[in-house]
């Protein structure tokens, strides 16, 4: 079978779709990789998968150059007769859609993971980007063989709202996370001891955010809860990890980042490492998450979370086993849950192993992997009867 993968980055694939893409290369697939031309291109061809650019901007809704994105997708995969193809995030989706059904591809897979940015706020912009979506979204699910959720609160959204129909709804949850990768039995005490001071952090509590550099994502309540408690608590050490998105709207400002008393990293991809230093990780977003895989991967490392009780989020914390729900946009309620864990090594260490339960029995990656690939072969079945 020829099976292809389109997303509007190379680093979303080889981030987040390389387990599932190398499972079908062992089984004797050829599998493509459509994305615009990146820095991790190189890396998805040393791992066997063909790949093939197309143009798009992620800023951009001018309809002119919308249109030629769509032209550009169709140009890429319409030579190749391909038996599926597997769409990710929204311009990939609704385009990707219109240009596989022009190039005759008889299976096609959506994949939701959350609703994004459009959905954190209800700006005029906002509003009036929603409801294009949702237009756009209704007319591409009648088109697609189906659409998979990562979490129960946005399929049920779209089918309230009757954007999409039950029956084109399968449920997978999350990305999963690799549990022998993200574990902390991998670190030693003297390997802890040497991270942390190869980062500064040496005898620090550390409290690590890892996430984009946008605003919806909570960066804002996170340096605002650093600023409530760095005087009461000068041996804690707050960490941001992650780098500024310049294609996206809300993208945050490298001024804000830089000026605070928050240590921010910038990206890096030692994140088993700094995950490994830390002793309670959060994520205060209010974007509507898929499933956040920063949070599985904590969960999996045995750490204490703290993040928000919404879409996406809360699908990893139940809140006082493994770790705290908070409200959105609450710096304070941050800050508190933060006290109480600093203040209580017993409670984190219960939280932390509890946590690591949770990824075992809900998240690990040949799980999720496995759906995957028991939902293209009923896909292909279902197209060859």
């Amino acid at each position: 079978m020829k099976i292809a993968f389109l997303s509007n980055t190379d680093y979303s694939l080889y981030l987040f779709r390389l387990p599932i893409m190398k499972e079908l290369l062992k089984k004797g697939h050829n599998v493509y990789a459509i994305c615009p031309k990146g820095n991790k291109n190189q890396a998805l061809k040393d791992n066997g998968f063909i790949v093939i650019n197309y143009e798009m901007s992620r800023k951009s809704l001018n309809p002119i150059k919308e249109s030629k994105t769509i032209e550009s997708i169709y140009n890429a995969i319409k030579d190749l007769n391909l038996d599926l193809l597997h769409t990710f995030t929204v311009k990939p989706n609704i385009y990707g859609t219109f240009a596989a059904k022009a190039a005759k591809i008889p299976v096609i897979l959506n994949l939701i993971e959350g609703l994004g940015s459009f959905y954190a706020s209800s700006s005029v912009k906002n509003i009036v980007v929603r409801a294009i979506i949702e237009k756009l979204y209704k007319i591409v699910f009648k088109l697609s063989n189906m659409c998979v959720f990562v979490n129960s609160d946005d399929p049920k959204y779209l089918v309230d709202k009757k954007i999409i129909s039950q029956n084109k709804v399968s449920l997978i949850k999350s990305v999963g996370v690799d549990v022998n990768i993200f574990n902390m039995n991998n670190f030693t005490q003297a390997d802890i001891k040497r991270i942390k001071m190869l980062n500064g952090l040496e005898n620090k509590i550390v409290v690590l955010m890892v996430s984009r550099a946008i605003w919806d994502k909570g960066i804002r309540e996170f340096y605002e809860a650093c600023e409530i408690l760095k005087e009461k608590y000068p041996h804690v050490e707050f960490v941001f990890v992650g780098d500024t998105d310049e294609g996206n709207h809300t993208c945050a400002d490298k001024e804000f980042l830089n000026n605070g008393s928050v240590k921010w990293f910038g990206y890096r991809d030692d994140i088993a490492e700094l995950t490994a230093i830390s002793d309670i990780c959060v994520l205060p977003s209010y974007y509507r998450e898929g499933i956040p895989r920063v949070l599985l991967e904590a969960a999996s490392m045995s750490k204490p979370i703290i993040t928000t009780n919404t879409v996406g989020c809360k699908e990893v914390v139940d809140d006082g086993e493994n770790g705290f729900l908070i409200p959105i946009k609450n710096a304070e309620a941050l800050a508190q849950k933060i006290d109480i864990l600093v203040n209580n090594k017993e409670l984190m260490d219960k939280m932390g192993l509890k946590s690591r339960q949770k990824a075992l029995k809900e998240f690990e990656l040949k799980k999720v992997t496995k759906q995957y690939l028991e939902l293209y072969k009923k896909m292909f079945l279902r197209i060859e009867k």
